[in-house]
């Protein structure tokens, strides 16, 4: 019992990693995911989302990552995610079973694959946490003339840092201790022309993402009551 709770643990611990594109949070925290199952070297993942009708391209993302990080654990050998309750998951789930991508499984629909969707999320979150990173820095004295000079290496530990930084490695961007802390999409120092509307943007940005993430929860809590089913191995 003990090794299948652990193996159980491990696939949780992948599916930590794997993220709701548009609120960038990951679907474990959101409670998105419902149902683990570890038959030896063989795994079932069940997901769920807060409603019947979210956006195809988002949830196909959700089911496709969350079959390739579990697939990566070195121990399991077939993986099946199911994504239940959605208006889609007949199609979802047999494009992400099959590996042939979102094109194939809603032909005529989508417009190219779901990179440049996943790139365009990644910088709204970058954006999104150099500003919480920034107004830190504000509320302490820093004026803008010295906020355009800060570098990563600086900085004090805090969540918002390793998510930035995390985002910035997903991006291509600098990252290490000279990297500025305020880039563009394209890892140009931003400079201080203009800086306070970027920052009022970039704050709209993250209210925009926490305040549809709550929204999400509240939608999934209607749907399926507080917490679902999900049940989380303790670790131990």
């Amino acid at each position: 019992m003990t090794a299948a709770v652990d193996l159980e643990t491990e696939v949780w611990r992948a599916l930590d990693a794997v993220l709701d594109p548009e609120l960038d949070q990951p679907v474990t925290e959101l409670e998105f995911v419902s149902r683990v199952a570890v038959d030896r070297a063989d795994v079932q993942v069940d997901l769920r989302l807060p409603t019947y009708f979210c956006a195809p391209n988002f949830a196909y993302l959700m089911v496709a990552d969350a079959h390739d990080a579990v697939a990566e654990l070195p121990w399991v050998r077939r993986v099946r995610v199911r994504l239940l309750d959605h208006f889609a998951s007949e199609e979802i789930n047999a494009g992400v079973a099959a590996g042939d991508g979102f094109d194939a499984a809603f032909p005529g629909l989508a417009a190219g694959e779901l990179e440049e969707l996943r790139s365009t999320f990644l910088r709204k979150a970058h954006l999104a946490y150099q500003e919480q990173v920034a107004q830190q820095l504000l509320r302490s004295g820093t004026e803008l003339e010295q906020l355009v000079r800060v570098r990563i290496g600086e900085l004090p530990p805090s969540p918002a840092l390793d998510r930035l930084r995390r985002r910035r490695g997903q991006l291509g961007l600098p990252s290490g201790p000279e990297a500025p802390l305020l880039v563009d999409d394209e890892g140009a120092p931003v400079p201080v022309e203009g800086l306070s509307a970027r920052l009022r943007f970039a704050r709209t940005t993250r209210v925009s993402i926490e305040g549809n993430a709550g929204w999400c929860r509240g939608l999934l809590d209607t749907r399926y009551g507080p917490g679902g089913e999900t049940a989380r191995p303790r670790l131990h």
